[in-house]
């Protein structure tokens, strides 16, 4: 992993909305016992999720106020919210990651490559004994079909292989970014902007 991501994800670096996650990722850090820092399985997560549910409480990052009557969509991992004209809050449930500093880092990921569409995150809610982590993101309304030829000739620009499909990986950095379908990143206007994606980070 570069040092420039490495920094970001470890909190010596800023990135835009990033202090909370940063600051949140430290804390579950703290909590790991040395087989917990590789260990990411079902136990762990279960585990992992205790602490940061006091975490939320001691913080007072539990969001009340979700109007969900302004549903607009979901998949697998999240549910999109109208907030307002201008933006849209996202639940998601970390399903996609074995650990919630995974999905952590994924945010952090997202806002260092796409500033424009980043995550912004507002605090926790939990519905059927689910913890969702509720984010802000910036609104954005297609006006044309993504051509995924341009999506791949962009990523590849930006020294990123196309792996399989819609994936692609960097080694020089050390991240993987995947489903990139045209679902993920919209056409407005002619530019493309990335509004959902899974990050990780390539595991030495």
């Amino acid at each position: 992993m570069s040092d420039e991501i490495q920094f970001i994800l470890s909190g010596k670096s800023p990135v835009k909305h990033g202090t909370i996650i940063q600051t949140i990722i430290s804390y579950l850090e703290a909590g790991q016992g040395p087989s917990e820092m590789v260990e990411r399985d079902k136990h762990f997560k279960k585990e992992e999720t205790k602490r940061l549910k006091d975490y939320i409480i001691t913080n007072k990052l539990v969001i009340y106020n979700i109007n969900f009557d302004n549903y607009v969509s979901e998949g697998a991992e999240q549910k999109v919210y109208l907030k307002d004209g201008s933006s849209v809050l996202k639940l998601n449930d970390a399903i996609y990651y074995l650990s919630w500093i995974d999905y952590f880092h994924n945010l952090l990921l997202h806002n260092y490559f796409f500033p424009d569409t980043a995550y912004k995150l507002l605090g926790f809610t939990e519905e059927n004994d689910v913890l969702y982590a509720v984010v802000e993101q910036n609104f954005v309304k297609a006006n044309q079909k993504t051509d995924l030829q341009l999506v791949k000739e962009f990523m590849v620009a930006n020294d990123f292989q196309n792996t399989r499909n819609n994936d692609y990986m960097n080694n020089k950095l050390g991240v993987i970014l995947e489903d990139l379908h045209d679902e993920n990143v919209l056409t407005q206007d002619g530019i493309l902007f990335f509004i959902d994606t899974v990050f990780y980070v390539l595991k030495k």
